[in-house]
């Protein structure tokens, strides 16, 4: 996929406030090896290297574009790699990532196989959108069945990929405590923000859940594709201001 980070920074108080809850959410404790994945520019990324001077600080994205963006200068501890997530390799105190763990599929074997990276006493803490049923994705998916010939059958969260592989907290608490969590923390919080129309619904997405389907088109093609989604939204939200309640999922463990 390509990531845009001037369009995903056009958002960037209302995407800010979830990274926050998530930096409150775990306690500060003597870590040695951290690590971001999915970072991004890497914002959060610098907040840990700030908040943890002592300790050895890794923003791991896949996005080569993402990376251009982060920024290293003036902290040493800090370092930038471009990985996959999913290729992890090595032993933390402190697994984070926020708005990352979405794009990958079977969140209970994934926790498993990050629980197995953290080193006795070490944290993980998460935070992943849990949006996949609102409207604004349900018209994806419908624009997405519309052009199944373009994307190649892709659908993010439709029969041809099956469900978002996100749970609810209850879920990420359960599968965390079947892995040995001595403590565990999971909760759901709505972060609203206020849209200009339908076209500021498509702005919001343009930065995240567009991007796979337009990775996959054409440039035409994708032109098409983004009318007849912002026709659909139109359709849905036809007033010019829409209340966007983004839910998202936030949970930390320690491992005992």
């Amino acid at each position: 996929m390509t990531w845009n980070p001037e369009v995903y920074h056009r958002w960037r108080e209302a995407r800010s406030a979830p990274v926050r809850d998530l930096l409150a959410l775990f306690p500060d404790l003597p870590y040695r090896d951290v690590v971001d994945l999915g970072c991004g520019t890497g914002e959060p990324t610098r907040m840990l290297a700030e908040r943890f001077p002592d300790a050895r600080v890794l923003g791991l994205d896949s996005s080569a574009e993402m990376l251009a963006r982060a920024d290293a200068a003036g902290l040493p501890n800090l370092r930038f790699e471009r990985g996959d997530i999913a290729d992890l390799t090595g032993d933390y105190d402190l697994i984070f990532s926020n708005a990352a763990l979405q794009w990958l599929p079977d969140h209970p074997a994934l926790l498993a196989r990050l629980w197995a990276r953290l080193r006795p006493g070490g944290v993980l803490a998460v935070q992943v959108p849990a949006n996949h049923d609102h409207d604004s994705h349900r018209l994806l998916t419908e624009t997405a069945n519309e052009f199944a010939a373009e994307l190649g059958g892709f659908t993010r969260f439709g029969t041809a990929q099956g469900a978002s592989p996100v749970l609810t907290p209850a879920a990420y608490a359960e599968r965390l405590d079947e892995l040995g969590a001595a403590e565990v923390t999971a909760l759901s919080r709505v972060y609203p923000v206020v849209l200009p129309g339908a076209e500021g619904v498509l702005d919001w997405t343009r930065g995240t859940a567009l991007v796979p389907y337009l990775s996959r088109l054409s440039v035409e093609d994708g032109t098409r594709f983004t009318a007849a989604y912002l026709e659909r939204l139109r359709g849905r939200w036809p007033g010019d201001r829409v209340y966007y309640a983004f839910t998202r999922v936030l949970f930390m463990a320690r491992r005992g």
